[in-house]
């Protein structure tokens, strides 16, 4: 397989220690040194077999901050995009690299840098159930998490009837994908159990995933088969998922058993303590001193300094040099909009 690692995103979210030229794929958050997309990179190199293998497609500005993390990445691999236009574009442009290269019987798969992955000898088992799904029935393949609660943030995926298993591991049709439901439609998926997390995990032999954008989004594969990657700024802003993965027929989900999270917000952080270190009464990455305090997350990236916190319930403290962010913990989806308001005074931009 070749893993093409999508290290593109900004994680506002994780504003302020999230910034521009300092996405979330480039931190540290759990503890282990490595920043998500160093782990993310570490996690594949099994699948690629050495570094050659290996391939990412990210922006303009951060193209420096990836070499910088993956020194042994060579150059050829690493895809730069003078615009961001979300993940189809991207998975398009990086898959037509690569069938150039390899060949289209190339069997590719796409991931997200900026995932929290344990049990490593379970993913590397999902992934490989998922590409012999692609070569042996021409799937496009995702991998589906089981959902723990019923969120309202992540995708979901309706399996259907069984088409492959693999070392243990079925695989199904997909009937269908829905983004973002509310909570009620939520907890009737979780309850029907034929619904997966939608991980944003893709694997296809090259040629089947450049026919089917062929058909479900001309207005995407052929100025790039036709102009190269220049024609970036006149290509719409869509997603695989919508672009091509709702359209194909050819959609097959592997629902997974390791454990995963996609670190979508500074809550993340809680979950990943958890899992780490069991329940505790606050997170603190960084000096804290909590009188009457519950239920908070305290992260500080300068271990000279100290936070303190006096009667204080589930929220989330945040202090990163030049800034700091205070927000209770059921309204840090807001974030992004702050940081979009930051973007429009002048005065702010250099916090960004």
């Amino acid at each position: 397989m070749i893993p093409v690692i999508l290290a593109g995103g900004k994680g506002e979210r994780f504003w302020p220690v999230s910034r521009i030229k300092r996405p979330k794929q480039f931190l540290s958050l759990d503890g282990s040194g490595r920043s998500l997309l160093q782990s993310t990179a570490e996690r594949l190199l099994p699948l690629a077999g050495s570094w050659d293998g290996i391939w990412v497609i990210t922006a303009s500005h951060l193209a420096a901050g990836i070499k910088e993390q993956l020194p042994d990445l060579p150059d050829a691999n690493l895809l730069v995009e003078v615009e961001g236009k979300d993940t189809a574009p991207a998975v398009a442009w990086a898959t037509l690299e690569i069938a150039k290269r390899h060949g289209e019987d190339a069997v590719v798969g796409f991931f997200p840098a900026d995932h929290w992955i344990a049990e490593q000898d379970k993913f590397l088992q999902t992934l490989k159930a998922a590409e012999s799904l692609a070569i042996e029935h021409g799937a496009i393949a995702t991998l589906g998490i089981s959902p723990s609660y019923p969120s309202t943030g992540y995708g979901y995926i309706e399996q259907g009837d069984a088409v492959g298993e693999s070392d243990g591991l079925t695989a199904y049709n997909v009937t269908r994908f829905t983004e973002k439901p509310d909570k009620e439609t939520a907890e009737s998926f979780i309850a029907s159990g034929k619904f997966s997390w939608n991980a944003g995990m893709f694997i296809f032999q090259a040629g089947i995933a450049l026919n089917e954008l062929r058909t479900y989004a001309p207005e995407i594969i052929k100025p790039i088969e036709e102009t190269g990657p220049s024609v970036y700024p006149e290509l719409p802003k869509l997603s695989i998922d919508y672009a091509m993965m709702e359209k194909t027929q050819r959609a097959c989900v592997v629902p997974v058993n390791f454990t995963w999270d996609d670190l979508g917000d500074w809550n993340a952080m809680e979950r990943l303590h958890k899992l780490q270190n069991g329940d505790t009464d606050n997170v603190e990455l960084g000096q804290h001193v909590g009188r009457d305090t519950s239920g908070a997350v305290v992260y500080n990236t300068d271990d000279s300094e100290l936070v303190v916190t006096i009667g204080l319930e589930d929220v989330v403290i945040v202090r990163d040099g030049n800034a700091t962010l205070i927000v209770k913990k059921d309204r840090t989806q807001e974030i992004k909009k702050a940081v979009k308001a930051l973007g429009k005074e002048d005065k702010f931009l250099h916090l960004l």
